[in-house]
């Protein structure tokens, strides 16, 4: 199988290979925990790629315009801005460190030349604009040219200060702050259709906010049970619906999926719809409850489906339809026999994100060992592919991978049991209108792109 047809704008008929375009990030073994890539996203045009670290910084590339002398080489993307978006702090009251980490990054739709984002870590949610200065202003009255007050009494002309051209600066500054809406850890921020508004959820709340209001949000959504011994089940990720912006779901750690109106009443805790898949009784084991909770819930763009990732599956669900999905794809369903020891390393609980492609035909989400899946929605075929550094020669085509569950290894095999957990990509982001991916890596960013056959 030569790839995943996922035609990126144009709901490819094309079959192409995915190849490896660039990487960011160091090769050194030991790797410092603030290093790793911790949510990547593209923004509207696919132009700025944006990711999130454990050390609370967000580094955003910006794709360079193609060159003509090299044809082949489509525009790369490079470093356009860096800046720390959130310190550790310290919650006195509770006596709670608050990590630094970006928990999630949300463009905002670009209005003018300036670029807005939204990061988030476990408490405060800020508002970013980036953007470029290429003059600046010299000749003021009242100061020097190094900055310094001039005496009042020696000014005995009035200049017009003029703006001269100087080397481009890329500025990040904090716009708002939104702080102290939330008691437990936010999971997820969505911007809303209506560009003026957008959620944010943490275990047991969502909250509205207006983008120019910082000192108050609206609670829209409160799971918390009176008496929290009582507690069954926590919000894992929220979204809002790309077109509706009354609409938006909520998934939870026992893997059903609530759709809510914000028309039917202000606060939202009974849903317009529920979605739920009945559960096998023969398959129900100890860990049926934990590979069941629901890590990422995805719209698509057309607004016609939603994807939830929960540990071993990816699902896809009409709206339409509650009962059931409409399609199930395994992502490694190898390991379920494994569950025991993952359950020991703890390695049960990570979240795996998931992304669409841009003509919803295609689907991508992570696994382990540096593997990451692709599901073709058209044809039903599907592809395993490594972000590695063996395979990042420019260029290089990305051989489709194996795992071998038992019996004889073929020769490109992997077995189950050499499988590295550590190594997990939980990360991915898929361009809006293009085949071009970005995978993380633990602190390194990969960025492939197809090459059509």
């Amino acid at each position: 199988m030569a790839g995943v047809a996922g035609g990126g704008g144009g709901g490819g008929g094309n079959d192409f290979q995915w190849c490896f375009s660039q990487v960011k990030g160091a090769i050194d073994e030991d790797v410092a925990e603030a290093d790793i890539i911790s949510t990547v996203e593209f923004n509207y045009s696919g132009d700025l790629l944006a990711t999130g670290d454990k050390g609370g910084r967000v580094v955003i590339f910006q794709r360079e315009q193609e060159n003509k002398s090299r044809p082949h080489s489509r525009g790369e993307y490079n470093v356009y801005s860096t800046f720390q978006s959130h310190e550790p702090e310290f919650d006195y009251l509770k006596s709670l460190e608050i990590e630094e980490k970006i928990n999630k990054i949300r463009w905002l739709p670009q209005q003018n030349a300036a670029h807005f984002l939204l990061s988030t870590n476990d408490k405060t949610i800020k508002l970013w604009k980036i953007s470029e200065r290429d003059k600046r202003a010299e000749g003021y009255n009242l100061k020097d040219e190094d900055g310094r007050l001039r005496d009042p009494f020696r000014i005995t002309a009035l200049r017009v200060p003029i703006l001269k051209p100087m080397d481009l600066m890329v500025e990040a500054s904090p716009r708002r702050i939104f702080a102290n809406a939330h008691t437990y850890h936010i999971n997820s921020i969505s911007v809303n259709s209506d560009h003026e508004t957008y959620l944010s959820a943490d275990d047991l709340r969502i909250n509205l906010w207006h983008l120019e209001i910082t000192d108050r949000s609206f609670n829209i959504v409160d799971i918390k049970p009176a008496n929290m011994e009582e507690l069954t089940e926590v919000i894992t990720a929220a979204e809002f619906h790309p077109h509706h912006c009354n609409v938006f779901v909520y998934s939870s750690s026992k893997g059903t999926i609530r759709l809510c109106d914000m028309r039917s009443s202000a606060l939202c805790d009974r849903h317009s719809k529920f979605f739920e898949e009945p559960e096998d009784p023969s398959s129900r084991s100890f860990f049926s409850e934990i590979i069941s909770s629901i890590s990422d819930v995805k719209f698509s763009h057309s607004g016609r489906y939603m994807m939830t990732r929960d540990y071993l599956s990816v699902k896809v669900w009409d709206l339409n339809m509650e009962n059931r999905p409409v399609e199930t794809y395994q992502v490694h369903e190898y390991l379920r026999s494994k569950l025991c020891s993952l359950y020991e390393n703890d390695c049960i609980f990570d979240k795996f994100e998931c992304c669409w492609n841009g003509s919803d035909s295609a689907i991508m989400t992570g696994s382990y060992n540096n593997f990451f899946r692709m599901f073709d929605r058209n044809t039903r075929r599907d592809i395993t592919l490594e972000a590695s550094r063996e395979s990042s020669k420019p260029r290089a085509i990305l051989k489709p991978r194996k795992v071998c569950t038992g019996g004889k290894r073929k020769k490109d095999e992997i077995s189950v049991d050499s499988l590295d957990f550590n190594k997990k990509i939980l990360h991915t982001a898929w361009h809006p209108t293009e085949n071009i991916i970005a995978v993380a890596a633990t602190n390194n960013l990969y960025i492939f792109q197809d090459k059509i056959n």
